[in-house]
């Protein structure tokens, strides 16, 4: 049986799955904090925030 036949995944395939989707919410959320974190600070050094809040 060839790869292209099999249509359940491994075990190995669905853990790296659930591991990847894992990874991009911890990404998002910190993403998330670090950007929440930038405007708090520059809201105290009373300076405005970056107009691009994508950069880290």
């Amino acid at each position: 049986m060839t790869n292209a036949d099999r249509l359940e995944p491994t075990p190995r395939e669905r853990f790296l799955e659930a591991a990847q989707k894992e990874l991009a919410a911890f990404e998002r959320k910190e993403n998330e904090f670090r950007k929440k974190l930038r405007k708090e600070r520059a809201a105290e050094l009373r300076l405005p925030s970056a107009k691009n809040d994508d950069v880290n």
